[in-house]
């Protein structure tokens, strides 16, 4: 059975952690997707938003992709698309990049460590959310 992700543009997943909103949604690129050779490719689209009082530098990512067969891949890395954002209080920070899947859908699902001026670092979640074809998201043209 294939998830449906909804039938509006909004997220697919909103969560909150230490002052912290990530929402998170998804578009397959069809044109981009070739289940013979590279298999399904998704755009996905973050934004982080400041709801808290205090500012944060996101430092690393953490994902974990699962298809449809539930194989698991994990990946990390510093910042995102090679930035680390400060976020002030009231700011928000939105990107967009892609996954690819040897199957039709899967989900994501992650975390973001954010670094405050003084402290301890804080991990901050990123709610599951679906990459399939249903998705009505709008996120890249074409």
């Amino acid at each position: 059975m294939k998830p449906s992700s909804g039938e509006t543009d909004g997220p697919n997943s909103v969560t909150t952690t230490h002052g912290i909103e990530v929402a998170a949604k998804a578009q397959l690129l069809e044109q981009r997707t070739d289940p013979g050779e590279r298999g399904w490719v998704y755009a996905y689209q973050i934004t982080i938003t400041n709801v808290g009082d205090r500012p944060l530098t996101l430092r690393t990512r953490h994902w974990v992709i699962t298809d449809a067969n539930g194989e698991r891949r994990e990946v990390r890395g510093p910042g995102v698309v090679g930035e680390q954002p400060r976020l002030e209080p009231g700011d928000h920070f939105e990107y967009q990049s892609m996954a690819e899947l040897p199957t039709d859908w899967g989900t994501m699902e992650g975390s973001f460590a954010f670094a405050p001026d003084e402290g301890e670092p804080v991990e901050v979640e990123v709610g599951r959310f679906f990459l399939a074809e249903s998705a009505t998201n709008s996120i890249v043209d074409g």
